[in-house]
């Protein structure tokens, strides 16, 4: 309700969202969590689409395990890389502007990488996707932002939140079912009708949004920071493809990358238009938030890489089975995700999101428990405590992020959110995939050296991962089947050894928030407090 322009005793507080977008804003949300479930839903379906790829024509496209873990980087590196600048043009052209382009981008990927007629062809499309995406993510955090007054802030982003669980418990159904019927092209085909619907409904709705006094673009910072990434992330890959972290090529590129990242961060600190505004770590509510967010998804997102090809290549589920499986972790995450703010109230930011920090550890170290007999209703129970840990950190850090900046900055300040998000997971997919694909190398390589008539070349192939060397014995005939048991031992014990690196950067997270994020997060501003527009902000509720 807007401010009694007579000034009565007990007129309503003055807005800052126009009372039109106010009493929409629940539809506008509604709209704005398909474009999110749009790029989640993606991630979600490739997963379970992953060994179906990985099996030669015409199933599949053949592609080794490296190859999949490109297809997945290069769409988060592009993404990662440029959503500095998309956040910056969302808010100097308008955000809703940059939110239908990305989503036009992202469909034109889609239908691209459906169509893929090779693992190169794949991951080139796959970027298209990431650029798209890029112009998504943080267009629709800051929309939220700019239509919900501060009060409601925290319900709206878990709701925002929640909507990641939906998508992850959506997708590798809706993958599964698609593999079943259908090519593994279909995972990619199925984006358009939800981009077509999602647009129509963004055109009609969504109010557009921008900064008074955006900054201006950092065309060197883009450079670089996509440049350090993609080489560092290469350098990782490439020696677990080798197993050699020696070799010059991996460490070569790394150094390279993580070279190029520093003249990175130089580059932002002297600039007087920086990509990514370096200052904004001073504040502890902030920089200890985007930390959390990036070590949460480096564990989640390599230990999500290898699960289904523990569920599918060593317990035998259908890709329909193995989505199903992942029910009890979207599940949980969706149901405490919205309700996480009732906690956060009571208990304050900083101890929620330790406790779930240390949760997730717990849950990751749980994975020891699985072999190959296992009952699976163990993994069940450590997939549902893992959802529910991870309701209780990414909601109250991302609200703590948002809060801590101006309301005018909040495509800028989402970028961030979201980038370390996708570095995070980026680099848990290319670090623990590594650890993954040379300890399952040291555990099969006696074996294959043990078979006649393999040359070094297959020989090498054959032990990046399970699936190289289940398609290997599969070639080989009667004798290819003595590989299939020590195959699948050695993934459990490779499998094992990932999540104890997963859970250890989980702990290391737990440390920094516990340390660093303040207990009730993002501060408060004061009632009235002038702000740089000339308005000034009501007080609300905190993180």
């Amino acid at each position: 309700m807007a401010t009694d322009p007579s000034g009565a005793p007990g007129a309503a507080p003055s807005r800052r969202v126009p009372e039109a977008v106010h009493r929409r804003r629940w539809a506008i949300l509604a709209v704005l969590l398909l474009s999110l479930l749009i790029v989640v839903l993606d991630n979600s379906i490739l997963n379970v689409a992953m060994k179906t790829i990985a099996t030669p024509a015409p199933t599949g496209l053949g592609a080794t395990q490296s190859e999949l873990e490109w297809a997945i980087n290069s769409y988060t590196l592009v993404f990662a890389g440029i959503l500095f600048t998309a956040g910056v043009l969302g808010d100097r052209l308008g955000r809703k502007k940059v939110l239908l382009f990305g989503m036009a981008v992202f469909g034109i990927g889609s239908v691209l990488s459906a169509l893929s007629g090779s693992p190169h062809e794949l991951i080139a499309f796959r970027a298209v996707m990431g650029f798209g995406g890029a112009f998504v993510m943080p267009a629709t955090l800051a929309i939220i932002v700019n239509v919900f007054e501060r009060e409601e802030q925290p319900k709206a982003i878990g709701i925002w939140a929640g909507a990641v669980g939906l998508a992850v418990a959506i997708g590798p159904i809706t993958g599964g079912i698609l593999l079943d019927h259908f090519w593994w092209g279909s995972v990619f085909l199925v984006n358009v009708p939800i981009v077509i619907t999602a647009v129509i409904a963004m055109s009609l709705l969504v109010p557009d949004s921008r900064d008074p006094k955006p900054g201006r673009l950092d065309p060197l910072g883009v450079v670089l920071s996509v440049a350090g990434l993609v080489l560092l992330v290469y350098g990782i890959i490439k020696g677990g493809q080798l197993a050699d972290f020696t070799d010059p090529e991996v460490y070569g590129t790394a150094c390279g990358g993580l070279l190029i990242l520093a003249l990175f961060v130089l580059h932002e600190r002297r600039s007087g238009h920086p990509a990514l505004d370096v200052r904004w770590f001073r504040k502890p509510a902030f920089s200890a938030a985007v930390s959390s967010i990036a070590l949460v998804f480096f564990a989640l997102m390599g230990v999500t890489f290898f699960t289904v090809f523990y569920t599918q290549s060593v317990r035998g589920f259908t890709p329909l089975q193995s989505g199903l499986l992942m029910l009890p972790l979207a599940a949980a995450h969706m149901f405490f995700a919205v309700r996480v703010r009732r906690v956060v109230a009571k208990f304050g930011v900083r101890a929620v999101c330790t406790s779930g920090m240390v949760m997730v550890a717990a849950t990751m170290a749980g994975f020891l428990l699985l072999d190959r007999d296992t009952p699976v209703w163990v993994l069940e129970v450590l997939l549902f405590f893992q959802g529910a840990s991870m309701a209780h950190i990414m909601p109250p850090a991302t609200v703590s992020i948002m809060q801590s900046l101006p309301r005018d900055k909040a495509g800028s300040g989402s970028a961030v959110n979201n980038t370390f998000r996708q570095l995070g997971g980026a680099l848990g997919i290319a670090v623990l995939g590594s650890v993954l694909s040379t300890t399952y190398r040291d555990g099969i390589s006696a074996r294959l050296d043990a078979l006649p008539g393999l040359t070094d070349e297959a020989r090498h192939a054959a032990g990046e991962s399970i699936e190289a060397t289940l398609n290997a014995a599969a070639r080989l005939g009667p004798q290819g089947k003595e590989l299939i048991g020590p195959a699948n031992d050695a993934f459990v014990h490779a499998m094992h050894v990932t999540v104890l690196c997963a859970s250890s950067s989980a702990l290391l997270g737990a440390v920094v928030v516990a340390l660093f994020l303040p207990k009730r997060g993002a501060v408060r501003p004061a009632a009235g407090a002038a702000r740089p527009d000339g308005q000034k902000e009501q007080a609300g509720a905190g993180a």
